[in-house]
């Protein structure tokens, strides 16, 4: 391969297979723990019904087992992990003789490999890992694959394993097209950046409540709460759903009825910011909680953290920033954007 070539590159993910063996060492060795587990749980109810004076009869003690076995079944994992591996060997096989060498990177390489030598993505989902790659890989047009459609949803992945190579071909000429999704952005003091594409959390690492000032529309208070969350319009129906799922449902049991929430296309130049489980004391307010920023408008959030603060992106608790007292952020809508083949 020359100094000057360029690449094809195929992202893709450990299964949960792969992540049993990479902690247990064999497939095996994981079986053997999983079913040692089973038969410590099983001993431990047949135990606790025995304490309560009943007796356990045979036809309740297989079911006790059933039940216990399938919270550890790996069927799931095994045919899940077969089914990858097999839709991984035949993209690497289609996209094979197109003019460009194809290189495969697993996703913990994203945040330091260079795309700077690639012509196109191409990521073997779910869809999540669409999310996290297309922050990364700057104006690359980005093609999702669905290599399971009866295990994963695809709102990210509208193509599947067999029409791969037709779709690169599309792209390679210049036949295709994309969704420009808006990305949001975040720029510290401290002269860091990070993108991201469903959302951002703002708060604590630990389960300690997090501690900071909040300055939107030149209206600044402090605030003590479970932390923040901002969200681009692609990550409306992921984390930031929950929050309205827990105010529909509060409001529900206030006989306030069913709230309906507030949604926009992931192309719209916007983002929705809010705060989960605000506190009210003498030190901290929570009269802003919930709003939208525009192009040009911006949440500034300062950090009174002394510890433990952090910002990350899409749910990738690993790929952060310290955001600890002293630091300040700015979110907005980023002027990059994900470029997503749609067809």
């Amino acid at each position: 391969m020359g100094i000057g070539a360029q690449w094809i590159v195929v992202v893709t993910r450990e299964t949960r297979m792969e992540g049993l063996k990479q902690r247990w060492g064999t497939s095996r060795q994981a079986d053997f723990l999983m079913e040692a587990a089973v038969e410590h749980e099983v001993e431990r109810r047949y135990r606790k019904r025995k304490t309560k004076g009943g007796s356990v009869k045979q036809e309740e003690f297989d079911l006790m087992a059933g039940d216990v076995a399938a919270l550890a079944d790996n069927t799931a994992y095994q045919r899940e992990d077969t089914q990858y591996q097999a839709a991984v060997r035949e993209l690497m096989h289609q996209l094979r003789d197109l003019g460009f060498p194809v290189r495969e990177i697993d996703r913990s390489y994203l945040a330091n490999f260079d795309f700077g030598r690639c012509v196109l993505v191409v990521v073997v989902g779910q869809d999540g890992l669409v999310a996290n790659t297309a922050k990364y890989v700057g104006d690359l047009p980005v093609i999702g694959v669905n290599p399971d459609p009866s295990i994963y949803d695809g709102v990210l992945l509208p193509f599947q394993v067999g029409q791969a190579r037709s779709i690169v071909q599309r792209v390679l000429t210049k036949r295709h097209r994309v969704d420009k999704v808006t990305l949001a952005e975040v720029n510290t003091v401290t002269g860091q950046k990070m993108l991201a594409f469903n959302d951002f959390y703002i708060g604590c690492r630990s389960h300690t409540s997090a501690r900071y000032t909040l300055d939107v529309d030149h209206q600044r208070e402090p605030q003590s709460s479970s932390g923040v969350l901002v969200s681009t319009g692609a990550g409306l129906t992921g984390w930031m759903s929950s929050v309205f799922n827990m105010a529909s449902g509060v409001s529900c049991y206030l006989n306030q009825g069913e709230l309906r929430p507030s949604k926009f296309d992931r192309c719209d130049p916007q983002l929705m910011w809010a705060v989960r489980e605000p506190f009210i004391s003498r030190h901290s307010r929570a009269d802003h909680v919930m709003g939208i920023l525009s192009r040009e408008e911006e949440l500034v959030i300062a950090s009174q953290m002394p510890t433990e603060g952090v910002i990350f992106s899409d749910g990738v608790e690993s790929d952060y920033l310290e955001f600890n007292s002293g630091n300040i952020a700015t979110f907005s809508v980023s002027k990059r954007q994900a470029h997503l083949v749609v067809g």
